[in-house]
């Protein structure tokens, strides 16, 4: 475990999010959610996708 690494980690800024929308043909359409301003290596394993039906809204969770 490398502390240095970890205690950077913490300290540093909060990670911005940015998002696109997947229009597919023949199957339901997704947001995927990745970190903006990453290097490509980072960021192809650092993303996550959804489709319509996994959102709710911010209201129905407060």
């Amino acid at each position: 475990m490398n502390t240095n690494a970890d205690s950077h980690h913490a300290e540093s800024e909060p990670t911005t999010l940015d998002s696109v929308t997947i229009e597919n043909d023949d199957a339901p359409d997704e947001c995927a959610i990745f970190p903006r301003g990453v290097s490509d290596d980072i960021l192809t394993t650092t993303w996550i996708t959804a489709q319509a039906d996994s959102f709710v809204s911010l209201e129905s969770m407060r």
